[in-house]
């Protein structure tokens, strides 16, 4: 399918896309690093929000600034930073969700001095009153620090704008998602991930427009699903295509995610009561569960797994756990003894965006399989 290939070609080629965007439009571009950005900020001074997820690329520079335990993620970002791959960008915006990320914004200013960055702290208790004001206080210093880069006033209006754009992207997404289980031979595990991904380089009202024309095209189309094995995937990320590739191989289908690359970017919407867009923005953190990232005091991933597992009939859940990501290891005791006592299977797998190759799964893949 063309228009599914057109962001296929876009996720494989970020830079590229990039450049073109700001060839096209004449506008700047503003990288956010993982995992939740103020997007809707930086589309509001009239610049792109670009994600910055990594990749694969050669580790070299990144250990003068950073120590092993910290996750190739964050390794491969400083490494292309170091390396002038982000040269199109004019500023990224460093949340502070863990402790490698609390590092990266220190260490960005000495290891790469000649692309600015913008501090963005998150606050822990962010369900209480204290914690939705120093949201909107954060929100309002990044829109303020935009500004002097973009040259544009953000207004209320330009926020209610650019709320309205994400809201419409993540229900459009919402929907690829439910769709595209039912067309696994049209829609491969690598596909489906790419197109996702797509939308991190993307003006989000574009990528919105073409993924609404995907998912009519899926629906004039008659279901592909046979006997492919229905599975529900949780973790940051799983990456790279290669390891991907072993879901189809295995003969599984993707019904559902918990990655927060993908389904958890675009999960919850904002919410339409509020007293400003600022305070809008500061609420849909409030009403993000069930992610290792944000403080969860009732521990709520392993029921929305269970869940999501029971809603797409899915027979288990695969984990794809980032090496070194202590958040996302912290959380796996929990909802893994939660699956058990459901009595859903599930397949543990230690990642990294730098794997030099991916046989090491295929064995404990085609074994879940077997016993699913």
């Amino acid at each position: 399918m063309k228009l599914i290939n057109e962001l296929v070609q876009i996720a494989k080629n970020p830079d590229k896309a990039v450049k073109d965007y700001i060839s096209r439009t004449g506008k700047k571009a503003v990288g956010w690093f993982p995992v939740y950005g103020a997007e809707e900020i930086i589309y509001a001074a009239e610049m792109l929000p670009v994600g910055m997820w990594g990749g694969q690329t050669s580790i070299a520079k990144a250990p003068q600034y950073l120590q092993t335990f910290c996750c190739s993620v964050m390794k491969a970002n400083l490494e292309n930073g170091i390396n002038g791959v982000y040269g199109s960008l004019s500023a990224v915006v460093i949340p502070t969700f863990c402790d490698t990320l609390k590092c990266v914004s220190e260490v960005w200013k000495a290891a790469v001095p000649t692309l600015p960055s913008i501090t963005f702290v998150f606050p822990q208790n962010r369900k209480i009153d204290a914690g939705i004001k120093f949201m909107e206080d954060e929100l309002t210093r990044l829109a303020k620090e935009l500004e002097k880069m973009s040259g544009k006033e953000i207004q209320p209006q330009d926020i209610e704008v650019s709320i309205g754009v994400y809201n419409t992207y993540r229900s459009v997404a919402r929907e690829f998602v439910q769709l595209s289980s039912n067309y696994p031979k049209t829609i491969s595990t690598v596909i489906r991930h790419n197109v996702l991904k797509a939308a991190f380089f993307m003006d989000k009202k574009e990528y919105s427009a073409h993924l609404s024309k995907v998912n009519e095209e899926l629906k004039s189309m008659p279901p592909e699903r046979k006997n492919e094995k229905g599975i529900v995937i949780t973790g940051l990320l799983a990456e790279p295509d290669e390891f991907l590739a072993l879901f189809d191989e295995n003969g599984f289908v993707v019904t559902a995610d918990d990655l927060v690359q993908e389904s958890k970017q675009f999960r919850v919407d904002v919410p339409s009561d509020g007293s400003s867009p600022i305070n809008r923005l500061a609420k849909r953190l409030v009403n993000m569960d069930g992610c290792s990232l944000l403080y969860d005091y009732g521990k709520s991933r392993g029921q929305k797994l269970i869940d999501m597992v029971n809603e797409t009939e899915a027979s288990g859940v695969v984990v794809c756990m980032m090496k070194f990501c202590d958040p996302e290891e912290f959380d796996y005791p929990i909802y893994k003894k939660e699956l058990e006592e459901a009595g859903i299977p599930i397949l543990y797998l230690e990642i990294e965006q730098q794997m030099d190759s991916v046989s090491q799964f295929k064995t404990r893949m085609q074994a879940f399989s077997e016993v699913i």
